[in-house]
């Protein structure tokens, strides 16, 4: 389905908004110009929509009935590799922040104008479909598939982490490919535009906060304190350094 998308030239687009007039409007607009449509009222709806086919892009309102975009966006980011744009109400600067840091790749706030939101869509989707190109395998550590990273274990041939307490812990494969590069560089301080090319074959542009999204969500999963990373460390100015354990 993915493929024929690509060869067709045409995207996948999730909108989830509660009002029902201003999500059909996007429907309509985006439809007219090419995108695939689906639209969700709340986040059951989502998750149904996504169980049937995962979009390239998710249009993700803040301000939704029960469980709200914030928790929604996370939830994505915990699972799936799509591209998210937030839709916050125009001036809630709050809103947008958290967005970003609990993965979203955009925002947009309301009211907007359909062309501004097709340009961004163009956008996230440009920056996303540079990559990923599929990396070389790191080694294996010796006499095991499993490597020690923070207070984590990661299985190199499965892709998957490991709490101290053997729990497996949800990794995108965006971090994957993070840990992976950090493991086949150690104790070497790593830049922004580094570790984009490393990992999605692609320069990083000012404003792109996409790496330290990830960086800040793979603290909260293998490191003791995240608040005081010991495993992957910040070089102010210069980019992010991997102690190995």
């Amino acid at each position: 389905m993915a493929a024929e998308r690509e060869k067709s030239g045409s995207s996948s687009l999730l909108i989830v908004e509660d009002d029902p007039d201003a999500g059909e409007a996007a429907r309509e607009y985006l439809s007219n110009h090419g995108f695939e449509v689906a639209l969700a009222a709340d986040g059951k709806a989502m998750r149904e929509a996504i169980a049937r086919a995962v979009p390239d892009v998710v249009l993700l309102d803040v301000n939704l009935p029960g469980e709200d975009g914030l928790s929604l966006a996370r939830w994505l980011r915990e699972r799936h590799e799509v591209a998210i744009i937030m839709v916050t109400g125009q001036g809630d600067v709050v809103d947008r922040v958290v967005g970003l840091e609990v993965g979203a790749d955009d925002y947009l706030a309301k009211p907007y104008d359909p062309r501004e939101l097709r340009a961004r869509i163009r956008s996230v989707l440009r920056r996303v479909r540079k990559g990923p190109q599929a990396p070389a395998a790191a080694e294996p550590a010796p006499g095991g598939k499993r490597v020690k990273v923070g207070h984590c274990e990661l299985d190199l041939a499965t892709h998957q982490l490991f709490g101290a307490d053997g729990a497996e812990i949800p990794l995108t494969g965006m971090e994957f490919d993070l840990l992976r590069v950090f493991l086949e560089n150690p104790n070497r301080v790593l830049s922004r535009d580094q570790l984009l090319n490393l990992t999605r074959k692609r320069d990083w542009e000012p404003f792109d906060r996409s790496i330290d999204i990830r960086i800040a969500r793979l603290r909260r999963k293998i490191e003791a304190d995240p608040d005081r990373p010991a495993a992957i460390k910040t070089v102010r100015g210069a980019g992010y350094l991997f102690v190995p354990g």
